[in-house]
């Protein structure tokens, strides 16, 4: 692998510093997201070199562009902290959480609601059930005792006594 000259190296750090700048205002590029794989895609720069290398010995040695991997997210961290979200998926993604909690609570409460109401119905039914019931025996005893006698039916050119007619 060739190693970078100063030039180079410093020519890529302003490249970086310039993506990271636009992602953090919000300038995403189509189907990319708030991240290091897209902050190396606009710099053109490989995404590798943002992260920890190892030596042949197994010890480990920054990145060229750790530190400024590291800047970038806390960067992004101090933005996402103060009520800026750079990603619009991000966004989006926490208003479909938001909306979907809020449709969760609303159908909650109407599945409460349909409850309260189904068992009002049976109770109402069972209510007029019943009463019909002691309505019926009541006509049956009342028919069974001989002692009840229908009222003439009242005639129809006649006013009834006590009528403001």
């Amino acid at each position: 692998m060739a190693r970078l000259t100063s030039d180079a190296r410093e020519h890529n750090e302003q490249a970086v510093r310039a993506a990271m700048d636009r992602l953090l205002a919000g300038d995403l590029p189509s189907g990319g997201k708030c991240d290091l794989k897209t902050l190396a895609a606009q710099a053109g720069v490989s995404r590798t070199a943002f992260y920890p290398k190892k030596n042949r010995d197994g010890t480990t040695r920054p990145g060229p562009y750790q530190h400024l991997a590291e800047e970038f997210e806390r960067r992004l961290t101090t933005l996402q902290d103060a009520g800026q979200i750079t990603d619009p998926r991000a966004a989006q993604i926490e208003r479909l959480k938001t909306q979907v909690a809020e449709l969760k609570e609303r159908l909650a409460r109407r599945d409460e609601a349909l409850t309260e109401l189904t068992e009002f119905k049976t109770l109402a039914v069972s209510r007029l059930a019943a009463q019909h019931q002691e309505i019926e025996r009541l006509r049956e005893q009342a028919a069974g005792a001989g002692n009840v006698r229908r009222l003439p039916a009242a005639r129809s050119s006649t006013a009834p006594f006590g009528s403001c007619s």
